[in-house]
């Protein structure tokens, strides 16, 4: 029997054919001799007939049984269910078939085990990474969202499924502000004594077809006071630099003039002590400079009309206004919040935007006001928005790095926080948010 399994089909008919009309041909001759040749020949080929149907369909019965498992393993590879194989004990072409259809299971089962322990370990490597990640599809509906994005927007609890917009309802208000002003920045969650500073990146791809936003929510905060140390060891780097350049000259001359004094050559005591006031005058500067930032006084709020504010401003540098409603008040205090606008309104017209890009804008919210200072310049790098909110940190060559360190610290003087975006299309959003007192 497995010798006749072993036979290829072509094979098993051509002999059935042959004993077919071997069986016909002997029956009819032997039974021309009784009967009639029409009836010798007809029914040898009925009886024969009858027979290799027969055969036939117990030759076929188990390539019928083998068809019929190799539909149900093909069911269960498109199911996703490679365990499934075909056994078949003859050989020929069915058993290539069989053999090519197992070894096919056999990859496709590895190909999966494979493809199963990359994405635990892609899954593993992101649900366990510090960056808050939420995958969002076209409807607003979150996809994915790691331990890090449920602890930050959903208290612990699973975000796939909800929509981004209601998530993002229950969220701390600086959240929500960071992402309603659009594109990349950063910005800070909590008060000052318990402040963490996070930095949001929004990228758009397409999966299957269709576009997804991947949101990146990186915390800041340990990283941004290692850069706060290094950056305080610098400045007592510079001071004493800046301190040592002013204080020898000055004690080489002030030797020099007791020389001049005893020696009554009093013609030359005038450039002496000329020099030596210049390089005091300089170091005073210099100090004061220093000192204006360490000791910032406590702001002194009063009723400003926002219109006038804006034209004083415009008195002092140039920029397009836009005010809602045109007719607001705001308690602050105008000194200090003037100088931090003419600082980055100043900045914005060095970042290489053109005059007529940079526009300060001033909107009211429900308990608050957001002031934007807008340019289309080169914007910043990542490395740049990391640390342009640190003192002394300055990316200009003679910069002192205090411009928006002191922004900062006016802002959360009057309770407020500051933030900086890159714009769609290029350029820089510094946002103020002052409570509307």
């Amino acid at each position: 029997m497995r010798a006749l399994r072993r036979l290829t089909i072509a094979s098993k008919f051509s002999a059935l054919l042959c004993v077919a009309v071997i069986a016909v041909a002997i029956s009819s001759v032997q039974l021309s001799t009784w009967w009639q040749p029409w009836a010798a020949i007809g029914l040898p080929c009925v009886l024969v007939g009858a027979a290799c149907l027969w055969i036939v369909q117990r030759i076929l019965a188990p390539n019928r049984a083998l068809f019929r498992a190799l539909a149900g393993t093909v069911a269960s590879y498109r199911d996703g269910d490679f365990s499934f194989g075909v056994r078949w004990d003859g050989g020929g072409d069915l058993g290539e078939l069989v053999n090519a259809h197992n070894a096919l299971g056999d990859a496709l089962r590895e190909q999966r085990l494979a493809l199963v322990q990359r994405e635990l370990l892609l899954d593993t490597m992101v649900q366990n990474t510090p960056v808050a990640m939420i995958l969002v599809d076209p409807a607003q509906r979150i996809v994915l969202g790691n331990l890090a994005a449920r602890k930050l927007l959903g208290d612990g609890k699973r975000l796939e499924g909800h929509h981004f917009d209601d998530i993002l309802g229950h969220a701390d208000p600086a959240v929500q502000d960071a992402f309603a002003r659009g594109g990349d920045g950063m910005f800070s969650v909590g008060s000052e004594d318990d402040e963490d500073i996070y930095h949001l990146s929004r990228r758009n791809f397409r999966l299957n077809g269709r576009v997804h936003a991947l949101i990146l929510l990186r915390q800041l905060t340990a990283e941004l006071r290692r850069q706060e140390v290094q950056t305080w060891k610098k400045v007592i780097r510079v001071i004493s630099h800046e301190l040592n350049n002013s204080l020898a000259p000055i004690a080489s001359l002030a030797h020099s003039g007791a020389e001049l004094l005893r020696r009554e050559q009093y013609e030359r005591l005038p450039s002496a002590l000329a020099t030596i006031e210049e390089r005091a005058r300089h170091l005073e500067g210099f100090i004061r400079d220093y000192a204006r930032f360490a000791k910032l006084p406590a702001p002194r709020l009063a009723p400003v009309e926002w219109s006038r504010f804006i034209e004083q401003l415009r008195s002092q540098v140039a920029f397009s206004a836009d005010l809602q409603p045109a007719d607001g008040i705001a308690r602050i205090d105008a000194a200090q919040l003037e100088q931090t606008l003419i600082n980055l309104l100043k900045n914005a017209h060095e970042s290489g935007s053109s005059p007529g890009e940079v526009r300060l804008t001033v909107r009211k919210l429900p308990e608050s006001w957001r002031i934007e200072v807008l340019d289309r310049g080169s914007g910043m790098n990542a490395a740049v928005l990391a640390n342009a909110l640190l003192p002394f940190y300055s990316t200009k060559r003679h910069g002192t790095g205090l411009g928006l360190a002191l922004a900062r610290e006016i802002a959360e003087a009057h309770g407020g926080r500051i933030a900086l975006l890159n714009r769609e299309g290029g350029g820089l959003c510094v946002s103020m948010v002052l409570p509307d007192r």
